[in-house]
């Protein structure tokens, strides 16, 4: 059945009233447990059901992803000005491919949402209320996956799979002697966070620590819970 939509805050003011035929699955969780893994394996079951899916991510809008990508390439842009890029970013995904796929009845599956932006605001010492205004144009999701790893079991993996960066491991904010204590210190932070905002937004969690294919299963089985009034084309 198609719904209207719910926002954060005011949404976009300049759309006209509109309905979603479509559910919209956002899979989050901190670097490094698998979050892009199991969203092209949700994706391609998704598939072979019958639904038409479209998949967005972080930072991965047309307009913005250049422009972002440049920036964390240096070290001199200040943290407000970073989430304002990010917003921009996230604003025309939403406008130009997330609402348009929900309103023609597509599964949109996001690989990180605005909660990304909630934790790693809070753990650099902005403003809750500030940051939460930015992204009020958000949609509220049907259902947030939460992938849940503690820091012990997330090192090694994050070692085994290419090791720690510049911005995974909080470096801008000298959180450590070096690459590994800081990565250490600033990925603890934001699973604090992550943690604080599953129960405040009720998120579905998974345990990141299973098997790939005991989490993906997990995840069809809390994503069916949603898609029960939704018919896969024929």
């Amino acid at each position: 059945m198609p719904s209207d939509p719910k926002f954060f805050g005011d949404g976009l003011p300049y759309l006209k009233p509109f309905t979603l035929k479509g559910k919209f699955i956002c899979i989050e969780g901190t670097d490094g447990i698998g979050r892009s893994t199991q969203v092209d394996l949700l994706k391609n079951w998704l598939e072979v059901q019958g639904y038409a899916v479209v998949e967005t991510g972080w930072t991965r809008s047309n307009l913005m992803h250049k422009s972002i990508e440049m920036a964390k390439s240096g070290t001199m842009m200040d943290r407000m000005t970073f989430s304002l890029l990010y917003a921009t970013d996230f604003a025309d995904r939403l406008e130009n491919q997330i609402i348009p796929a929900l309103k023609s009845g597509h599964i949109v599956i996001a690989d990180r949402y605005i909660y990304t932006a909630f934790a790693r605001d809070v753990v650099r010492n902005s403003s809750q209320k500030w940051i939460r205004d930015v992204f009020g144009f958000a949609l509220v999701p049907d259902v947030v996956i939460y992938m849940k790893m503690d820091i012990e079991t997330l090192i090694p993996r994050v070692i085994e799979t290419g090791g720690m960066n510049y911005w995974e491991a909080g470096m801008d904010m000298h959180m450590g002697q070096d690459l590994f204590d800081s990565f250490v210190n600033y990925q603890s932070l934001l699973i604090a966070e992550y943690d604080k905002l599953s129960k405040e937004f009720s998120f579905e969690v998974v345990d990141a620590r299973k098997g790939v294919d005991e989490i993906h299963h997990e995840i069809r089985d809390k994503v069916k819970e949603i898609l029960g009034r939704v018919k896969a084309p024929k």
